[in-house]
Formats: C-alpha cells, sequence, structure tokens
C-alpha cells in the first residue's frame, strides 16, 4: 500500500489530478483479495488469476474510457501490487493469465529469491511505510481518515482480506505480531486508520438515517395536530 500510495501522489501531481485516497489503498491491495478466497474456502489460488495485469488492464478499460488520464494513478496502484511489490518478493505469479498459466518472478528469471519474511523485505516495506506517512502527514491527506465520507467504506476490504488476516497469523504459520513485530507496526497504523474511517462513516450514516427519520416523524405529528 505504501509504495502504491507515493505512486499515486506522484503521479496524480504529474498528471494535475485529483485522486481518493481510500479507494487508491483499496485498489493497491485488491489483488491479494484471492487470500480470503483460500481462506474461507481452502483453495490455493494466491498470486493467481487476480494478479494477472492482463486481468488489471480488461478490468481498467472502461475506468479508463470514464475518467481519461485520470484513472493513471488508481491503475498504477493495481498494478504496481503485482509488477512492483510481489514479482520481486515472493514472485510465483500468474502475470499472463488467461493468455498463460506459467508463474513469473523475479526468482523465476534467475535472481536471487526474496521472501516475504526476508530481512531485505522488511527493511525495505518499513522504509516505504516511514516514506508514505510521511508525506500523508505533510500534504494532509490523513485527514481523510477521520472523515465521514461513504467512498471510506471500501477500505472494509482491506481490513477483512489482508490487514486482519495477517495480523491473526494467515497465510503465516502465526501471527505477524509475534513472528514480525516490526512489520507488524505497519499493518497496525493502517489497520488503525482504516477502522477510524470505516467507523466514523458507519456512525455518520446511522446519524444521517436517524435524524431523517426522527425529523419526518415530527412532521407527521405535526399534520396529525392541524
Amino acid at each position: 500500500m505504501s509504495i502504491a500510495y507515493l505512486l499515486g501522489k506522484v503521479s496524480s501531481k504529474a498528471l494535475h489530478t485529483k485522486i481518493n485516497i481510500p479507494v487508491l489503498l483499496v485498489l493497491s491491495i485488491l489483488p491479494d483479495i484471492d487470500i480470503l478466497f483460500d481462506l474461507v474456502a481452502g483453495t490455493s489460488i494466491h498470486r493467481g488469476p487476480t494478479h494477472s495485469i492482463i486481468v488489471a488492464f480488461l478490468v481498467f478499460i472502461p475506468v479508463f474510457i470514464y475518467l481519461g488520464k485520470r484513472a493513471i494513478p488508481y491503475f498504477l496502484a493495481l498494478i504496481s501490487h503485482s509488477l512492483l511489490a510481489d514479482f520481486f518478493i515472493g514472485g510465483d505469479l500468474q502475470l499472463l493469465w488467461p493468455l498463460s498459466g506459467n508463474v513469473f518472478g523475479f526468482h523465476e528469471l534467475g535472481g536471487y529469491y526474496v521472501s516475504i519474511l526476508s530481512s531485505i523485505n522488511m527493511v525495505t516495506e518499513m522504509l516505504l511505510f516511514v516514506a508514505a506517512i510521511m508525506v500523508l502527514y505533510k500534504s494532509g491527506d490523513w485527514k481523510v481518515f477521520f472523515k465521514a465520507d461513504k467512498t471510506s467504506l471500501v477500505l472494509i476490504i482491506p481490513i477483512v482480506t489482508v490487514l486482519l488476516p495477517s495480523t491473526i497469523g494467515y497465510p503465516f504459520s502465526e501471527s505477524l505480531l509475534l513472528r514480525e513485530p516490526t512489520l507488524a507496526i505497519a499493518h497496525l497504523v493502517y489497520l488503525a486508520l482504516f477502522t477510524v474511517a470505516t467507523l466514523k462513516t458507519l456512525y455518520w450514516i446511522y446519524t444521517q438515517r436517524f435524524s431523517s427519520a426522527a425529523t419526518q416523524q415530527r412532521s407527521v405529528q405535526r399534520q396529525n395536530y392541524k
């Protein structure tokens, strides 16, 4: 998510467009929605079709038609997951599905194998996380997580599919808090921000509906008195 956010900020600035932070962040982890399928259905499709850049491009065709250049930061966020993260960390990606079922990655091309729990990945992720938090703070983008906005409800997706499962343990053999507490910090920060944004929005929706219902009830009572 960190690298996707940074890419989104740079590309949106270059294109002179605005970005929706929650949507951008959700797209950056959307390929990992297959983790939920593996967890619930007992399948083993992680890093399969949902990580395909062909699938990503096909899905984004109507988005490009509708948004034009404004879609570019979101598309970069989506494909960065496979091409800039998983490709170098772990590999074993079906990048060209459905045209090919072959797996790709830095290791598959003859490079050094870097596991998700390796020190190289840990250092890289923490550096990107720190950079993202600094930009998030200096740009004022952090405020979006403390405002009620219906688009913030999309953050339920990363909470359920990635952040909570990894904190609990899946796809690792034990909780990330116990195995890699340093990396868990980044997950917990994102989990906290996303949870606050989601709960604040849900509360706002509830109060709006309750207020509307109360107003209608008072209106009916006034009419009855007349």
